[in-house]
């Protein structure tokens, strides 16, 4: 079962980002705490949405995805941005990461979202060769680039 987040989720959401952590080998990176989380799903303006997936027979939760709009202007529409999808390894294989997915795109969708993004290391094989299996495309084109830390607060005092 995949549902939309609430506040109480919070704490779950936020261990699951650990393990993600743990599984992408940067624990250390995943610094954000639960009040901030909390903050940017559920405070005055959300930047961020969640969806849970929940284990069929016990109800647990078992996988999250979380995203935010970004837009397209050529396209003139907004899209999602999947930031973090994660499915506990326990949980694995039993369509929760797909029907997370695709819940996504219904939303896409139903809102006339133009596209689903994400994306993924390029070690992480059985993940590539799972969003594949559902059509999508890598964008082997564009290379991220990232402004953070030190480097992000000299460009800021600029």
């Amino acid at each position: 079962m995949i549902r939309a987040a609430v506040a109480t989720d919070v704490p779950v959401v936020h261990t699951m980002i650990r393990e993600l952590a743990e599984y992408e080998k940067a624990p250390h990176e995943a610094v954000a705490t639960e009040e901030q989380l909390h903050e940017a799903l559920f405070g005055d303006a959300p930047a961020l949405f969640g969806l849970i997936a929940e284990d069929d027979t016990t109800g647990e939760p078992v996988g999250f995805a979380v995203w935010f709009l970004n837009f397209s202007t050529w396209r003139g529409t907004h899209g999602i941005y999947l930031e973090d999808l994660y499915v506990r390894p326990q949980a694995r294989g039993g369509g929760h990461g797909k029907a997370l997915l695709l819940e996504l795109a219904r939303i896409a969708v139903e809102r006339g979202y133009s596209r689903v993004e994400w994306s993924v290391l390029d070690w992480n094989q059985p993940s590539i060769d799972f969003y594949k299996s559902l059509g999508a495309e890598p964008m082997d084109e564009w290379t991220v680039h990232r402004l953070t830390g030190e480097a992000l607060a000299a460009a800021g005092r600029r």
